[in-house]
């Protein structure tokens, strides 16, 4: 592979510490979320994190796969729901990814996401590691 670009961060302190990227534009603090027993609050948590990456890398690649079908993904989105859970004698996690597509109807929406979900970085790296779900919020569709 031709890496194109490098995010470099480093944790201090696991769940309880904090998280900085190399360039200083990530620099928060994490805690375990009150469902996991910790103090919740203002600070972050790894299962976020990775959430938000998800979301933002899926709806690039999803509008990159609408403008090559050239349907319209204007005011779309997507949103990651990143659920932490057992699995066996180990902790896993568990993705459903929700698309809000206000110009498509539902089985556009779905096709184009089942696409995206083939050219997602994200979605070829958890790609039978761990479950992912594709949805569409019907109340956003045509």
């Amino acid at each position: 592979m031709d890496i194109l670009y490098t995010a470099v961060a480093t944790a201090r302190g696991g769940r309880e510490g904090e998280v900085v990227s190399d360039d200083g534009v990530i620099d928060v603090l994490l805690a375990h979320p009150k469902e996991l027993g910790g103090p919740g609050g203002d600070k972050t948590n790894p299962e976020q994190l990775f959430a938000a990456g998800y979301a933002a890398c899926f709806h690039s690649a999803l509008k990159r796969v609408a403008g090559k079908d050239k349907l319209d993904v204007t005011e779309s989105s997507i949103t990651a729901h990143v659920g932490l859970g057992i699995d066996g004698k180990a902790f896993g996690l568990a993705v459903t990814l929700v698309g809000r597509f206000p110009n498509l109807d539902e089985a556009q929406g779905h096709e184009l996401m089942e696409k995206a979900h083939q050219v997602c970085p994200y979605s070829r790296a958890t790609r039978d590691n761990i479950e992912v779900t594709l949805q569409v919020a019907p109340e956003y569709v045509i």
